[in-house]
């Protein structure tokens, strides 16, 4: 799985200019699900999340985690994270998980993330999203569960 993940103030995922998922402040995390992913990369990259410590502390230094800064998760699926334009100028998405396998996937590690006690916000799988938000720091991150950055 690969992840991009965001520090955020007020973010939202709107699908045909509903909202179907919010968050005051915390992380917007970009999900995508490989070919190989299993269960155990879903539950990797969910601890991996929690424990990030990329709020500041009082001292303005990054020592908290979302959960510590009592911020949220919005979740959203994005199977373009693997997609590959090393050859041509159209992207290849063939390492990326079938829609099924990916679902399952997606969900497994939005469960993980709750299970952390963290809320979590998404948008809706397969569906066409605008996603909003207002990065913070800006600070974003790379996170692949197996590894590869």
């Amino acid at each position: 799985m690969r992840v991009v993940v965001q520090r955020s103030g007020p973010a939202r995922v709107r699908v045909d200019g509903e909202t179907v998922g919010e968050i005051r402040f915390g992380l917007v995390v970009l999900v995508g699900v490989g070919k190989d992913d299993t269960h155990e990369d879903a539950q990797y990259l969910a601890e991996k999340i929690a424990g990030l410590r990329i709020f500041p502390d009082e001292e303005g230094k990054l020592n908290r985690d979302v959960r510590e800064a009592g911020g949220a998760v919005l979740s959203v699926s994005q199977f373009t994270l693997y997609g590959d334009a090393r050859k041509g100028r159209r992207p290849s998405y063939a390492d990326a998980a079938p829609p099924d396998v990916a679902e399952r996937l997606y969900n497994a590690f939005n469960e993980a993330l709750r299970a952390r006690g963290l809320q979590v916000e998404t948008g809706r799988f397969r569906a066409m999203m605008q996603v909003e938000l207002v990065n913070d720091g800006p600070v974003t991150i790379l996170l692949d569960s197996k590894r590869v950055f």
